[in-house]
């Protein structure tokens, strides 16, 4: 009877397989094969998706890195854009104000051209060959000036001007009260501009009212003029 109770406890305490999983190793039957083969199925999800986060954030920073070469790229282009437009800008100016320096100083040949004929009185009467000289004087004064003008060069116009500083030089002051004041009523030195850019400012004289002490003088004079006239 002893025997028989032993027997049954021991049938007793044998684990319930039908609850188990299927255990592949052991043939269906319940073992702790089946417990680790679902904590590795456990861990393997766990492993999944932190894979999952970590191509996610890595898609993310290629974007970024995209993104910043993008902006890179469009900023590179525009700032190439800018050193073209600078080069060909440049280009032009040179093409165009090379040879500034050149006309700046054959100006004098022309200064003193026109000195020399301003300073021949109009009435006096020349022989054939000094008529024919000057005339030959001029033309060479009107070709250079001509030659000038095809290389952009142009005279200032300055006489009965309003003072300009962009392009005139004030050299005197003239009491004139026929003009308003601030007027160029008189041209020591032409002055030029190359392609609308000042080569040479002009030396002028510029207008100015009578001084009240210069008509008081004036006024005085008159009236001892009178006086000695009257005695």
């Amino acid at each position: 009877m002893v025997e028989k109770e032993e027997k049954d406890n021991k049938e007793t305490d044998k684990p319930d397989i039908s609850s188990d999983p299927t255990c592949a190793i052991c043939e269906g039957q319940g073992c702790e094969c089946a417990q680790s083969e679902n904590n590795e199925k456990n861990i393997d999800k766990e492993d999944d998706l932190h894979s999952e986060e970590n191509n996610n954030s890595e898609e993310n920073k290629l974007e970024e890195e995209i993104e910043t070469l993008k902006e890179e790229k469009i900023r590179l282009l525009a700032e190439m854009e800018n050193l073209r437009k600078r080069f060909e800008r440049e280009k032009v100016e040179t093409i165009k104000f090379g040879s500034i320096n050149l006309a700046r100083d054959i100006l004098s040949p022309a200064d003193n051209l026109e000195r020399a004929l301003s300073a021949l009185p109009e009435k006096e009467e020349y022989s054939e060959n000094i008529k024919n000289l000057v005339e030959g004087l001029k033309m060479v004064l009107k070709e250079f000036k001509n030659i000038l003008e095809r290389h952009g060069v142009k005279k200032i116009e300055a006489m009965d001007k309003k003072f300009d500083h962009n392009f005139h030089q004030a050299m005197m002051e003239v009491e004139r009260d026929d003009v308003d004041e601030g007027t160029v009523v008189q041209e020591v030195q032409s002055g030029y501009t190359m392609h609308d850019r000042l080569l040479r400012a002009a030396m002028v004289g510029v207008s100015k009212k009578p001084s009240s002490d210069t008509e008081g003088d004036e006024n005085n004079k008159n009236k001892e003029d009178k006086a000695v006239k009257s005695d």
